[in-house]
């Protein structure tokens, strides 16, 4: 009876032994896990992207600020905006302590003046040009060569050059 009874607990000890996974097994596939995730990271690179992004966003706005000066200039018989009229080939910072477009080209050119995704600041309201800002600074630059104007981002990442001339 006693070896009935020992045999009896030794099966039911290796069928409790038999369905779960060793510390060994999980460790490697936590391994291989990671592994993957670490591939797929480097693979991704989402700091890259954002960058990608800013720098979308800088081309678009240096656009818009250059169409917006040609706009005004086509509406106006081919005089250019009085803010921009003393800028020479030295670039200069488009703000409100340097040259100050918002009052020639928002809202009539602009809906509202676009600054630099990541070193553009406002200082008294939510965008350049509002009521109530008291300074501004775009983080880009305007320049103006032969009677074509240049709007530059030098904050552009990644070694990007972005700079759009007219």
């Amino acid at each position: 009876m006693l070896k009935m009874k020992t045999k009896i607990i030794i099966k039911r000890l290796k069928a409790n032994n038999e369905g779960g996974f060793t510390l060994i097994e999980l460790l490697v596939v936590i391994g291989i896990l990671a592994i993957l995730l670490a591939v797929t990271l480097i693979a991704i690179n989402p700091n890259k992207h954002f960058q990608d992004a800013r720098n979308a966003q800088r081309q678009s706005n240096v656009a818009a600020i250059l169409d917006a000066i040609y706009e005004y200039e086509s509406a106006n018989n081919g005089k250019e905006p009085p803010s921009v009229a003393a800028v020479t080939s030295t670039p200069v910072a488009l703000s409100s302590t340097g040259i100050d477009v918002c009052t020639d080209l928002t809202p009539t050119y602009l809906a509202g003046l676009p600054t630099d995704p990541s070193s553009g600041t406002v200082t008294g309201g939510s965008s350049p040009c509002d009521i109530g800002v008291t300074a501004y600074i775009t983080g880009y630059t305007i320049a103006q060569s032969n009677g074509r104007f240049t709007i530059s981002a030098p904050t552009a990442e990644d070694g990007a050059t972005i700079s759009v001339t007219r």
